[in-house]
């Protein structure tokens, strides 16, 4: 029981985790000499995460800034300085420089005390990413009070006054100052809280639905479901290999000859069938238990881990070419062997199925090591065990089949060379799929080795290939020689994967190619494109927006974003420009995009509790922010949710998942929803 809840728990934090999240912890210290100050910023910075420096140019992500609301007895001396650590590098997305520290960080801030007693109330804000979302602008707020011995101080008043007069200047620059684009649409004004409180409808679009909107969230079930079906998927094609189904004969006549009780041969049988799945299971249980909840989540963009394995599917992928084989050390099986043979009972069978799993590694290897690498990006805490449940049960039920049903054996296909197709196809796929985590490192160091162009190039050679070799025109060492007639079922195969390698041809013009759309690189890398559908929101403004679709009589669909979000950026360019999705969001939709980082100042700070404590919203974006926090209780971008005339979750939330058919789909159950 204790287990079990503690497998709830970390499935909850897992949860947790991925919706509110805070990878930056601050902490301040202020250093007085005399009439001189230095305040200092200290951030701890999560793995995968990374805060931007200060000063970064206009249209890029949210620089590091100290902002004041209130200081008596002192003045700001320079600018907010960043400590030594940063990186620079260039990002293509923002088509600049971009500066941000990992893991660690310093800010100074110099002061000079103007009285023996000063206080100072501000924050610093900061923006925030990782390779898969991007946290709006946060504050840390923070209060500095105290005296200070210093010579000659100028009266209280005196500062405060020249202070008040910045802060008129201040407050005149900000006025005169230009506003981004989307910020010069005409925002609704905050309504004062009095007559907030006085209208219902208002009051009705900013309640909580956290609940509700959970109860439209997809289960870990269906999720764990398609994983147990991929590793069961992939115990099937581990049969087919050389390694495996000649053994399955074999093993199945020992049991049946073992004893002359039929009984208890079929019991062996069965605990073979399940030893097999204990180890496999092992073996997934090992690989979570080693990530943990949110390294597991981490693998689907760290770099680090997707070079690791594009390099792994690359080396199964040529083993199953035939450049070489994967075995492991001969003396592993033959002590394992050895220890079955002169043990007794369940031990000695256990042992067996252990050295089938030893034997028929080189086979069962890279089918494995891409499953793993496939399950771990899932996002599922239990993925990888789930799925090595799947690939067992499959790899082991003939076994437990063939011993229940001995004349099946006899009507089974014979090996052969068949076996060796299998294999050679599988190596084709290994290859393909290998792009595909290449893409992502590609993606997150902004390298564009790999733009989207040169992917369908590659993998349109790669299928054309498979096509001749299945053909006999392209022969591998290890082929036979004498097999020159291509069969029936090699000729269809063969006809599918050129027409796939045809069907991407016109991606590399700026077809969508939908039906790869989920592992190609985003539009946006593809330097020539022919496609230039672009979608315009109806509002930039919730309350405004609202109206407008109550108006109308849409439902309306909510785009929290950033002008610095990326991944905002990746899914507007490669599932906004599908043309039945811009059907729908144009036609059926009142489109809302809230930009959580517009800096716009709002007409008068607004104090709000939020978790216990009290926090200032200064700009749209800190609206928009807290809006997303405490009407839906998450806080990365993007995050789209289908909401009624009154503000009410028609469908569950949709992040940063580049696929087109289950946006759509997302899409098309809120208009359900909504008519019903």
């Amino acid at each position: 029981m204790k287990k079990l809840m503690s497998m709830l728990l970390l499935l909850v934090a897992a949860q947790m985790y991925a919706q509110m999240h805070n990878p930056v912890t601050f902490k301040h210290a202020l250093k007085v000499d005399g009439a001189e100050a230095v305040l200092t910023f200290t951030a701890s910075i999560e793995d995968g995460w990374h805060l931007y420096s200060t000063d970064l140019a206009e249209g890029g992500p949210t620089s590091a800034t100290i902002n004041i609301d209130k200081i008596e007895g002192a003045e700001l001396v320079g600018k907010l300085t960043p400590g030594a650590g940063a990186i620079e590098k260039f990002d293509p997305m923002f088509d600049m420089t971009v500066r941000y520290f990992e893991i660690a960080a310093t800010f100074t801030q110099k002061i000079k005390i103007t009285a023996p007693e000063y206080k100072i109330e501000g924050y610093l804000q900061h923006g925030t990413c990782n390779d898969e979302n991007c946290l709006p602008p946060t504050n840390y707020d923070f209060t500095l009070k105290g005296t200070a011995d210093i010579k000659a101080a100028a009266p209280a008043e005196k500062p405060k006054k020249t202070e008040e007069k910045k802060a008129e200047v201040k407050k005149e620059e900000v006025k005169n100052e230009p506003k981004q684009e989307e910020a010069a649409v005409d925002m609704t004004p905050l309504q004062p809280a009095e007559e907030v409180a006085k209208s219902a409808d208002v009051n009705k679009l900013w309640t909580p639905v956290i609940d509700q909107l959970k109860s439209f969230e997809e289960t870990t079930d269906r999720s764990l479901l398609m994983i147990f079906l991929l590793g069961f998927g992939g115990g099937l094609v581990a049969l087919l290999t050389p390694c495996v189904w000649p053994i399955i004969p074999m093993t199945v006549s020992f049991f049946l000859k073992r004893t002359k009780s039929r009984k208890q041969s079929l019991t062996e049988a069965v605990t073979y069938g399940i030893s097999i799945i204990v180890i496999y299971l092992a073996l997934g249980l090992i690989v979570t238990m080693c990530f943990g909840a949110s390294a597991l989540n981490a693998l689907s963009t760290n770099a680090v881990f997707n070079i690791f394995f594009c390099l792994l599917l690359v080396l199964f992928g040529a083993s199953f070419l035939g450049g070489f084989e994967l075995t492991l050390p001969s003396s592993w099986v033959n002590k394992v062997d050895e220890k079955a043979s002169n043990t007794t009972g369940l031990l000695s069978i256990f042992l067996m199925a252990f050295t089938l799993a030893l034997v028929s590694f080189s086979c069962t290897g890279p089918i494995i090591g891409f499953l793993l690498v496939e399950m771990s990006t899932q996002g599922e805490l239990f993925g990888p065990a789930i799925g090595m449940f799947g690939f067992a049960l499959a790899l082991a039920l003939p076994f437990t089949l063939f011993a229940l049903f001995p004349a099946l054996l006899k009507q089974a296909p014979r090996s052969g060379g068949w076996m060796n197709t299998v294999k050679v196809v599988l190596g084709f796929v290994e290859l393909a799929f290998a792009l595909k985590f290449f893409s992502v490192a590609d993606l997150a160091y902004g390298w564009r080795l790999l733009d989207r162009e040169v992917f369908l190039a590659i993998w349109i050679v790669l299928f054309a290939c498979l096509g001749l070799y299945l053909l006999n025109i392209i022969r591998f060492p290890h082929d036979d020689e004498g097999e020159q007639k291509t069969s029936v079922p090699r000729f269809f195969l063969a006809l599918f994967s050129i027409a796939f390698a045809v069907y991407m041809i016109p991606g590399l013009w700026g077809a969508p190619c939908k039906a790869i759309s989920a592992f190609v690189p985003p539009m946006w890398t593809q330097d020539f494109s022919l496609n230039k559908n672009v979608i315009h929101p109806v509002s930039y403004d919730f309350e405004e927006g609202m109206r407008i679709a109550k108006e109308q009589g849409k439902p309306v669909l909510l785009d929290f974003t950033g002008h610095g979000c990326v991944n905002c950026r990746e899914m507007e360019a490669s599932v906004w420009t599908d043309d039945r999705v811009i059907d729908i969001l144009q036609q059926k939709y009142v489109l809302i995009s809230l930009y959580v980082d517009d800096k716009t100042p709002l007409p008068e700070i607004m104090t709000v509790e939020e978790n216990g404590e009290q926090k200032k919203l200064r700009t749209i974006g800190d609206k928009w922010s807290y809006l997303q926090r405490v009407k839906f209780g998450a806080n990365a971008q993007p995050f789209y949710v289908p909401v009624d005339n009154e503000g009410n979750p028609l469908n569950g939330s949709y992040g940063h998942k580049k696929n087109v058919d289950e946006y759509l789909k997302f899409l098309n159950t809120g208009l359900e929803n909504y008519k019903k």
